[in-house]
């Protein structure tokens, strides 16, 4: 079982800067959705005997939003290297109207989804779904996973087996969360359009 989380909105999220592994802090509405998602986590786990683990992106992003799940939670976080967003080199920290003044040509022919991996000194596709599929494969028992929009995509992607395309077109809220269990992830905290199974 494991829960999984996206930081709340940050100020580059609302600039359209691609953040990579670069950081900016949580947003007032950012901190409301970290607070949000820590009362719902505990509801979702009330009554488990279980005893989970908190993995936590070591970008100060997903720090601020753990601190808010730990405060409600008697968990203690435990950063992890391989949930950090993946990073799109020197065009971390940029937007895309920066990117094609910097680097004209490089983002033509893309998307709102592949353009995260034109980057000419970023990480590649199949490399960050391979420390997807190596941090998942570690995983030891129940685990709540505090990490990123693009990499959260990219986990559920690769636990469910999905194509490239489907993991790229999946939802990335930041005020619920996702719950994966046998092969499948289901939207913990939706309305009646709860997101679930392989396609959402």
């Amino acid at each position: 079982m494991i829960y999984l989380l996206r930081h709340g909105e940050t100020i580059w999220n609302t600039l359209g800067r691609f953040q990579g592994q670069k950081d900016s802090p949580l947003t007032e509405r950012g901190i409301e959705q970290a607070e949000q998602m820590a009362k719902l986590l505990k509801k979702e786990m009330a009554g488990s005997e279980q005893s989970f683990q908190l993995h936590v992106s070591p970008l100060g992003r997903t720090q601020e939003t753990a601190a808010r799940i730990e405060r409600v939670s008697p968990l203690a976080a435990r950063p992890e290297s391989r949930l950090m967003e993946v990073t799109v080199g020197s065009w971390d920290g940029m937007t895309k109207f920066e990117i094609n003044n910097e680097f004209p040509g490089m983002l033509d022919g893309s998307d709102a989804f592949d353009s995260y991996f034109k980057s000419p000194d970023g990480e590649s596709f199949d490399v960050a779904g391979a420390r997807a599929e190596d941090w998942i494969a570690g995983i030891q028992g129940p685990t709540v996973a505090i990490s990123h929009g693009l990499f959260g995509r990219l986990v559920r992607g690769v636990y469910a087996g999905l194509s490239k395309r489907e993991m790229l077109e999946l939802p990335v809220p930041q005020d619920r969360f996702f719950r994966l269990c046998d092969g499948e992830f289901n939207l913990v905290g939706a309305s009646a359009d709860t997101i679930s199974g392989v396609v959402a």
